[in-house]
């Protein structure tokens, strides 16, 4: 907010986290239209001359997050390779790997096709490759990028794979990908070694090391019971590596890790790196989760929000918002909440429209006020805009393309 703004609202009993649609605007919307397609923000445009909603970031969080996750990881010896699902940002990867990251995970090609495109290499692919057409665009994306890793689970696969590579006389690199999450994976231990002394065999195809996430274990509620259910699951694929390097197989890639779990994993012997992803942004799913020191997770600041505006007042304890289903995830059984003011109930109000309940308001909410909401769960909300706008204060400083939305294939 302007500091005249400020002061203005001040005066008038207004509190500050409250942004008023009715403020004297500088441009026009048409300017601000094309101001926005442009990127041509920084310096001209604020958080009151956004559309709502609209996904916001707030850089001095976000900055704040990368420097605190790669610091760690360098001062614990453990590379870094955040998810890209998360964000789905290209500039979100380039600012991981320029602040010390190896590169990207992606969740499917498609991801990884949208991320090579702009730049970013270093990547891997968390889910197999299967079928003539993804092989296919496997083998385009290895030969633009080779130091791409792809995960398998399957000898077939694997065969496929290595066929394809021997066509266009390049080399794919393999992650063996354990079934530690109970979903994708072949089974830690013999069959794993199996997997991994196919792929030795074959020459087109060479092991990278072992891709194995415990997603489950990120969310366990409490620091303690988290820490028990991650080295549980993350155990037989430390076992695994080492029967690989037993029987002759360099394996030196153990990739797990989540933002839920990596000041766990990182203490677990034998993990090589780290692949959180949500970390950048948070939410309110993981604020529940417990820290160290306390029943909130409090490792990583809030940075993404979504802002809306209240669009209606039926009554003197009862607002509605133009942020509904379509502004925010629906899979978390907790909802959005208030950012910067207290006592706010949110309840789905339809596709288009949140219901404020006000009764416990810790300050005033008026038609036309626009309120900030922290999401329930950061990966499918990001999903749902193409632009994520970055705030420096109140000041609009980027508008970043989510240029990997929707790419699920």
């Amino acid at each position: 907010m302007h500091r005249r703004t400020f002061l203005a609202a001040a005066a008038a009993g207004a509190p500050a986290h409250l942004h008023s649609a009715t403020e004297k605007r500088g441009y026009s919307y048409p300017e601000i239209e094309k101001m926005l397609a442009r990127g041509d923000v920084k310096g001209k445009l604020t958080r009151d001359d956004l559309p709502t909603p609209a996904l916001l970031l707030d850089l001095d969080g976000f900055e704040d997050n990368l420097a605190r996750m790669t610091r760690y990881a360098k001062e614990h010896n453990r590379a870094l390779r955040p998810h890209g699902k998360t964000h789905k940002c290209p500039e979100i990867a380039r600012a991981l790997i320029k602040a010390g990251a190896v590169g990207a995970c992606a969740a499917k090609i498609s991801e990884a096709e949208v991320f090579a495109a702009n730049g970013v290499g270093g990547l891997l692919i968390t889910t197999a490759v299967i079928g003539k057409h993804k092989i296919e665009r496997a083998v385009r994306l290895a030969t633009e990028r080779r130091d791409t890793i792809f995960s398998v689970d399957n000898a077939q696969n694997v065969r496929d794979l290595n066929d394809a590579a021997g066509r266009a006389r390049i080399r794919f690199n393999l992650a063996v990908d354990l079934f530690v999450s109970g979903r994708t994976g072949i089974q830690p231990g013999e069959p794993a070694l199996g997997l991994a002394q196919l792929i030795a065999s074959l020459p087109h195809v060479k092991l990278a090391g072992i891709q194995a996430y415990s997603g489950g274990s990120s969310h366990v509620i409490g620091f303690e019971p988290r820490k028990k259910h991650s080295v549980e699951r993350m155990a037989p694929a430390v076992e695994t590596r080492r029967l690989f390097e037993k029987n002759g197989i360099p394996c030196p890639l153990l990739s797990g890790g989540s933002t839920g779990t990596y000041n766990i994993d990182s203490e677990i012997d034998g993990i090589t790196e780290l692949q959180p992803g949500s970390f950048v942004f948070m939410d309110v799913d993981y604020n529940r989760i417990g820290g160290q020191s306390g029943p909130k997770y409090e490792d990583f600041r809030n940075s993404l929000s979504v802002l809306t505006t209240v669009v209606s007042k039926p009554t003197d304890q009862q607002a509605v918002v133009d942020g509904g289903l379509k502004a925010f995830s629906t899979d978390k059984p907790f909802m959005p909440e208030a950012k910067g003011i207290q006592g706010i109930d949110f309840a789905w109000g339809g596709d288009e429209h949140g219901r404020l309940n006000l009764a416990k308001a810790s300050a005033a909410v008026n038609l036309g006020d626009r309120i900030e909401f922290i999401i329930p769960h950061c990966d499918p909300s990001v999903n749902l805009y193409d632009r994520i706008y970055c705030l420096r204060g109140d000041s609009v400083e980027a508008v970043w393309k989510i240029a990997a939305r929707g790419m699920s294939q």
